[in-house]
């Protein structure tokens, strides 16, 4: 491969890079193509962007970005996919359910909500985390929460209140 290829290859990278906020690195070797074509259909359906890339390239191009992915770095070795998504659970959800018939892919490690992940011990951490949206919904069901209670409080101890004063002015 030429400087020029390896450069434009880079350049793109940092560009995936920055257009997705969270991305995992994942071990697909030894997957046959059958596996591997279903790995890339299930990604496509998840809206997943699956490439599979050198390690040098990748380090590079995670320079350029200036990302701060600290113990990633040591995890480039081997065979390396890298799922890109703008959901931070929703890899490791599919990799999980993709697992229940397959061996691979194995999580490497994974950068998400501005977070560093190693080991494919933590899937399940990485399934069950929330995303930014969900968060902010759970917050808001939260603060409703309360509200509804004194609303309704309101609303039922107001026939109560009602009927005492009724009852007090036929006195």
């Amino acid at each position: 491969m030429r400087r020029e290829e390896k450069s434009d290859i880079i350049n793109s990278l940092a560009e995936t890079l920055k257009e997705y906020s969270h991305f995992y690195l994942t071990d697909t070797a030894q997957l046959n193509a059958a596996d591997t074509s279903a790995l890339r259909r299930k990604c496509f359906e998840n809206q997943i962007k699956l490439v599979v890339v050198k390690n040098t390239l990748l380090r590079r191009a995670l320079e350029q970005t200036g990302l701060e992915v600290g113990e990633l770095i040591s995890e480039l070795k081997g065979a390396t996919a890298v799922m890109f998504s703008n959901n931070g659970n929703t890899p490791a959800k599919m990799i999980r359910e993709f697992r229940k018939s397959h061996p691979k892919p194995l999580i490497k490690g994974a950068f998400v909500e501005e977070s560093v992940y190693t080991g494919d011990n933590l899937i399940e951490t990485l399934a069950a985390l929330k995303s930014r949206e969900e968060l902010i919904g759970d917050i808001i069901m939260l603060l409703q929460s309360p509200a509804k209670n004194v609303i309704s409080a309101l609303q039922s101890g107001g026939s109560k209140i009602h009927g005492v004063l009724d009852t007090l002015s036929k006195k």
